[in-house]
């Protein structure tokens, strides 16, 4: 067949095509004949002639044109799912799984052709086999992608199954795992729990994302156990006194900035309601490695205590330490902090309820008085839906994997870079 005789077929499928999607059954069954007409052999020709067949319940007819049209074009995903469609309505399992491999192996994310697969699979049987193969229907759909409106059903239906295997499968795992669990303590099996919860879809795995210095190698932990910080009962011990003073700066209402503060012409991102707002301010105590003078005046039992803590220490930007007030009826965003060089400290001093706090798959509520420690660099977010203010006492220590010599490299290099760029880009590596 000529190249003109061939570009002709095609128009005039395609003219058919559109016929009987306006409804013009009368004109779309002329176009076909005239294609027939001219080649009756033509694998599209087969294949318009098959869908009108089966349009029409005659299954049987349409099974030989689409096998002739795909063995005449075997490269041509379409025509087995056609064919498979067929043989599907003619109740031929082992035929309609050979068409939807053929699919498959030319497409292997062929969302029709998995979802098919997997109800062959249901309709055999085989819920658990067809569980996994809707997972990975689903898993071919990008985000924010507009599906035909016949795939709404389907696709509800393997999203129902994939979490009808989730919850069987993870209560068969935790019957298998009832007796490690209660021989050994939580905290000795935490790893292997956590690994288990995201093969489990019960949580998600998320991984240290410093906005400025990323330093590899380093465990990447949502909360760090107390017990790698025992300095922190001296803080607990005192939380009357670090609260009070606290308070009072809150009372007196001078020395409290907006927390974050993005100059003009920068952009704000998810920070834009909290942008130069005192829905979520700071009292700084320590900013960017040097020591307000006046606030810890103003709180020496607080300032005493900082000064005994191994804080984090590099030269302009570290410690950083501060009251953190976040005003009622507030939220603040999902963010990673800068560098996993360090990690975060939290001193819950006035919490009312509904206050609560995520890193990562976590989340927690503080509790006046009780410290907890966290990489910052793994994405958090924090709530106060109270009618009160929240304050909290926040400071930074040195990641525990860091050694000696890492730390003085840190120390030296991490202002060098900010030296370079002083005069041009005088915010690099800040804090926003």
């Amino acid at each position: 067949m000529s190249a003109h005789d061939e570009t002709q077929i095609r128009l005039l499928i395609q003219q058919a095509e559109k016929a009987q999607a306006a409804g013009q059954k009368e004109e779309a069954q002329r176009l076909l004949t005239r294609a027939e007409s001219q080649a009756p052999a033509h694998p599209l020709v087969l294949n318009a002639r098959a869908i009108d067949l089966l349009q029409h319940g005659d299954a049987a007819r349409a099974r030989g044109l689409l096998e002739r049209a795909a063995q005449a074009e075997p490269r041509n995903a379409a025509l087995w799912m056609n064919l498979a469609t067929v043989l599907r309505a003619l109740g031929l399992r082992d035929e309609e799984s050979a068409a939807l491999e053929s699919v498959l192996k030319l497409e292997p994310r062929h969302l029709l052709a998995l979802l098919k697969k997997a109800e062959l699979l249901e309709l055999n049987g085989k819920s658990k086999a067809a569980a996994r193969v809707y997972q990975n229907a689903l898993q071919t759909i990008a985000p924010n992608t507009r599906l035909p409106s016949a795939l709404r059903e389907p696709l509800e239906h393997a999203i129902q199954a994939v979490r009808r295997n989730d919850a069987a499968i993870a209560a068969h795992v935790d019957a298998q795992a009832s007796t490690v669990r209660a021989t050994h303590a939580a905290d000795q099996r935490a790893r292997a729990e956590d690994g288990l919860a995201a093969f489990l879809g019960r949580r998600h795995i998320f991984h240290s994302q410093p906005t400025f210095l990323h330093v590899p190698g380093l465990a990447e932990q949502e909360f760090f156990s107390r017990g790698d910080f025992p300095w922190l009962a001296e803080f607990e011990a005192a939380v009357a006194d670090i609260r009070a003073e606290c308070e009072s700066v809150l009372r007196e209402d001078a020395g409290l900035v907006p927390y974050i503060d993005y100059a003009e012409g920068l952009p704000v991102d998810q920070w834009a309601t909290l942008n130069k707002s005192r829905r979520w301010s700071a009292y700084f105590l320590w900013r960017d490695g040097a020591r307000i003078e006046a606030h810890a005046d103003r709180c020496p039992k607080t300032a005493a205590l900082l000064a005994r803590a191994p804080l984090a220490d590099v030269p302009g930007y570290a410690p950083t330490a501060f009251f953190s007030i976040l005003d009622a009826k507030s939220h603040i965003p999902p963010h990673t902090g800068v560098t996993n060089s360090r990690l975060i400290i939290h001193l819950p001093l006035v919490v009312p309820a509904g206050c609560r706090f995520r890193v990562g798959s976590e989340t927690r509520e503080w509790r006046e008085g009780h410290a907890w420690i966290f990489d910052d660099t793994i994405e958090h977010e924090a709530w106060n839906d109270s009618g009160v203010p929240r304050a909290i006492l926040i400071f930074d220590t040195w990641h525990l994997g860091l050694t000696r010599a890492d730390r003085e490299l840190i120390r030296t290099a991490v202002p060098a870079i900010k030296d370079y760029y002083r005069e041009e880009v005088p915010a690099i590596g800040s804090e926003q």
